[in-house]
């Protein structure tokens, strides 16, 4: 059986690249979309069989893959407040002090 996903960094990806199980999953299961229409949103790096292999999986490992969504929209939720309590101000702030490190080491 031919393999479309890998697990690392503690998710799921399609081998070879940087697109995550869950960019399939939510157009799939949330939206309805067809595989051939997530395919084509991702023309040129996924092929519509690749597509189809994530959505077999998906079914076959609903129970997994149902946790593992969950627990990376906590994740994402967590970031996002993290990110949310800085003002502007301090990322502005922290831009500009990378940038003069960047500049910096030239």
């Amino acid at each position: 059986m031919k393999e479309y996903l890998e697990q690392r960094n503690g998710g799921y990806y399609f081998i070879g690249s940087r697109i995550s199980l869950a960019a399939i999953y939510y157009p799939f299961f949330r939206d309805g979309a067809a595989p051939e229409t997530i395919q084509s949103d991702f023309s040129g790096f996924l092929t519509l069989e690749q597509v189809y292999g994530a959505i077999t999986f998906m079914l076959a490992n609903r129970d997994e893959v149902e946790r593992y969504i969950a627990e990376q929209s906590r994740f994402d939720e967590e970031m996002e407040r993290e990110a949310m309590k800085k003002t502007p101000l301090e990322w502005l702030e922290r831009v500009a002090a990378h940038r003069e490190r960047a500049l910096a080491k030239k």
